[in-house]
């Protein structure tokens, strides 16, 4: 009797696609680098999921395994053993669905993306500064030294401009005109807005650049040990992680109640603004929003000011003079 031959292994058909997928979103789409990254983690999540359940092809995916993913995504666990959260569960979505799109505009036969929806969030809530908590945080860097100095230029600047940390950290020293106070950014999407500095950010970033004496061109750059600048041409611009530990360590030095990140700074800069008076079109631009839905979720501030609005000028609360 002959023997039997052997199954051959499955292929990883899935990882294939989502290789096409990426170069994609990276030749035809000009997707940032950034976006590409996370893309791949999410799909790579989705893949080792249907790996383990014996997926092999992204048709064979139907709207029970859909559900099933989804169940595992809400019990997936950060790295701190936290449940994550339903906006990121649905950036698992976002990617699975895109991919999905490409899929079908190449004649593949998949589930349609229509028929994933995405889960309902929580109420988005703004996490921003006061004006006193501010000033505490801006101030909290010690600038005898060019490490302080660089702290709080990139505080002062992070407020001043709304940028996101991406954007901040790809700066180059050239990038930026000190005698008008603006300069160009690329933020998401490849879209480019013009970014403002305030005379206060202008003033520390000036100071900060005159006490450096090295030849790179990133506008901020690593330190090791006391002040000694990574000599390294890979490794010298700082990391937008490093920014995030930055920031953290001078809320912990200020001893501010709420755990405040850069993302909070650049929220701090849209409230400000529309605190102000500034109207939402011209945040939204500021900020390099897409949608003027997006920059809504400061209707904190929008609300109070249309309420001041009403109170003031509405012919029924006005007193009648007797």
């Amino acid at each position: 009797m002959p023997a039997s031959k052997s199954q051959p292994p499955k292929q990883d058909e899935i990882a294939k696609d989502i290789k096409e997928f990426l170069e994609y979103l990276e030749i035809e789409r000009n997707v940032s680098p950034l976006t590409i990254r996370d893309y791949r983690h999410y799909l790579d999540v989705f893949r080792l999921w249907c790996l383990d359940n014996n997926t092999y092809e992204v048709g064979g995916v139907d709207i029970k395994k859909i559900r099933s993913y989804r169940l595992f995504l809400s019990r997936k666990l950060t790295q701190d053993g936290e449940p994550i959260k339903k906006i990121t569960q649905n950036y698992y979505v976002i990617a699975l669905r895109a991919m999905l799109r490409f899929l079908i505009k190449n004649d593949r036969v998949v589930i349609a993306p229509d028929k994933i929806e995405l889960g309902k969030q929580e109420g988005r809530q703004v996490k921003f500064l006061g004006v006193e908590h501010l000033r505490r945080l801006l101030n909290s860097p010690n600038v005898n030294d060019v490490r302080g100095l660089r702290d709080k230029a990139i505080l002062e600047m992070l407020f001043s401009t709304g940028l996101r940390v991406s954007e901040m950290v790809n700066l180059d020293k050239d990038s930026i005109d000190l005698n008008t106070g603006e300069f160009g950014v690329m933020g998401k999407g490849r879209r480019v807005r013009v970014v403002f500095l305030s005379p206060e950010a202008a003033t520390w970033l000036a100071r900060y650049l005159n006490a450096r004496d090295d030849h790179y061109q990133s506008l901020f750059i690593r330190y090791k040990g006391k002040n000694s600048i990574v000599d390294d041409d890979e490794s010298h611009r700082l990391s937008a992680r490093s920014v995030q530990r930055i920031v953290e360590m001078y809320v912990k030095k200020a001893q501010l109640p709420i755990k405040a990140t850069p993302h909070t700074l650049r929220h701090s800069f849209a409230t400000d603004l529309l605190s102000n008076g500034a109207d939402i079109r011209s945040v939204q631009e500021m900020l390099g929003h897409k949608n003027i839905a997006t920059t809504q979720i400061y209707t904190h501030v929008t609300n109070r000011q249309l309420r001041e609005v009403h109170q003031a000028f509405h012919a029924r609360n006005k007193r009648k003079e007797e």
